[in-house]
């Protein structure tokens, strides 16, 4: 990140939690759209989950969606904005359970839009229940002697679903580290590029620590990210990748 904040960013005197890593990709977005030229013609939509504070902080035209529906509202805009980039910004409880099916369809059709998925491995908005990402053995409110992976399924990877279709891009990220956070940035400007040049759906995925809901210090919440998460959600470039 640079050291001087985004124009396209006002940040207010409330917003995300301490060590939440959703202000650090909403500033990602931002900074990525100016460089590029594309923050007059940048449309975005958002879930009514946590990403949706970026409505207070946001210099974008945006557009609340549905839960779970933000992706295939992206998609609707582009249809009919065809010259603007459009980016679907939400986390992984909209993405891969609520919203599975607009997941799915969208990467059959490889439609041409940017997907921005915040994964912090469990519901954050709603009180920290255990989500299709939460990790074996992780406890949640919903889930409070640890996630029963026999029962309940192992961590959805969107890497792995994906994998017999033909995307424009995707990768998965870490919000949290200087090296980490600029090689999201990268992965970010990959997918704005690909958008541009209308090769299809550009997804990416960022890992990223909700120290209210893991009841964790911010600190800790990082290590957890970089230890356990990234155990089952590798970090990289799985389509269309050339950013380093």
């Amino acid at each position: 990140m640079k050291l001087k904040a985004p124009e396209r960013v006002t940040f207010n005197k409330s917003g995300f939690c301490p060590g939440c890593g959703h202000g650090v990709a909403g500033r990602l977005i931002a900074e990525v759209a100016e460089e590029m030229g594309l923050a007059d013609k940048l449309i975005t939509t958002v879930d009514v989950a946590c990403g949706s504070l970026h409505l207070e902080d946001w210099h974008f035209d945006t557009v609340m969606a549905a839960h779970g529906r933000t992706l295939v509202t992206a998609i609707g805009l582009k249809k009919v904005r065809k010259d603007n980039p459009v980016l679907a910004y939400y986390g992984d409880g909209a993405g891969y359970a609520i919203g599975m099916a607009e997941t799915i369809h969208a990467g059959l059709r490889n439609d041409n839009v940017i997907a921005i998925v915040v994964n912090n491995a469990i519901y954050g908005m709603t009180g920290g229940q255990m989500a299709p990402t939460t990790l074996p053995g992780q406890k949640t409110t919903s889930s409070p002697y640890g996630k029963d992976a026999a029962r309940f399924g192992k961590p959805f990877r969107i890497e792995d679903a994906y994998s017999g279709f033909d995307i424009g891009y995707l990768a998965r990220g870490a919000l949290v580290g200087a090296a980490n956070i600029n090689r999201a940035k990268k992965m970010i400007r990959k997918a704005f590029e690909k958008h541009m040049n209308n090769q299809g759906l550009c997804y990416v995925e960022l890992l990223s620590p909700c120290p209210t809901n893991w009841n964790l210090a911010p600190l800790k919440a990082k290590d957890f990210l970089l230890d356990e998460m990234t155990k089952h959600f590798p970090l990289g470039e799985f389509k269309g990748g050339d950013a380093k």
